[in-house]
This record gives C-alpha cells, sequence and structure tokens, in this order.
C-alpha cells in the first residue's frame, strides 16, 4: 500500500506560475494567513492572524501591556481606513476581550514602546 499524499498532484506549480492571484496579493498575504474586517468602535479594522512560526519579533499587547515573545501566535489589528503604519500585535485573548477592557497603561516613561 502506499502513502497518502497530503497534497493534490500539481498543487504546487499552480501557485508557483501566479496564476489565479487577484491584484494586490502578494506573499505576505499567503505567509501570514488571511486578512480578515471586524467592526469594533463603530470604525472597520483588518485582522490577521499570525502563527507562532511567523512571529520572530518582540512586540507589546495594547490589550494587556505585556510582551509577545517571538514564537507565540498572534493577531494584527489596524483601522481599515489606515495604510497599515498602526497596526498593533494583540494576544488573540486580548482582542478578543477588547471591549471589557480598558487602556490601564503602566509603563514608565522611559520603558520600550516595543
Amino acid at each position: 500500500m502506499s502513502p497518502r499524499r497530503n497534497r493534490p498532484r500539481g498543487g504546487a506549480a499552480k501557485f508557483s506560475s501566479g496564476a489565479g492571484r487577484r491584484d494586490g496579493d502578494d506573499e505576505a498575504g499567503e505567509r501570514y494567513g488571511l486578512e480578515r474586517t471586524e467592526d469594533w468602535r463603530g470604525e472597520d479594522w483588518s485582522v490577521r492572524h499570525i502563527s507562532g512560526s511567523a512571529a520572530a519579533k518582540h512586540y507589546r499587547c495594547p490589550g494587556c501591556d505585556q510582551e509577545i515573545p517571538p514564537g507565540v501566535p498572534h493577531v494584527v489589528a489596524w483601522p481599515r481606513t489606515g495604510d497599515g503604519d498602526d497596526r498593533r500585535h494583540w494576544h488573540k485573548a486580548c482582542w478578543n476581550a477588547r471591549d471589557r477592557r480598558s487602556a490601564r497603561l503602566q509603563r514608565s516613561r522611559q520603558a520600550p514602546r516595543y
């Protein structure tokens, strides 16, 4: 008995040629997952889930003001009207509880803001 195939035959060739991609799609969309839109505080937010293997830097969660170390899956969110420069990296639980939490910044002035 032969082993089970994980992918259908010819699946890799279909994506390498670029066929079937829409304008504006890039490698980042395939690498970091699908982007979706959520409504929060009366405006649309773009939300993307980042896997643990794709998370390579330290970030600071605005929901709990704790660090997100490399290798931890998390959520990236930014206003849909923005250009992406105001992206924020959240823990998944903090993003889900964002309406129940208030902004409790406890950092000192000299603390890093990554």
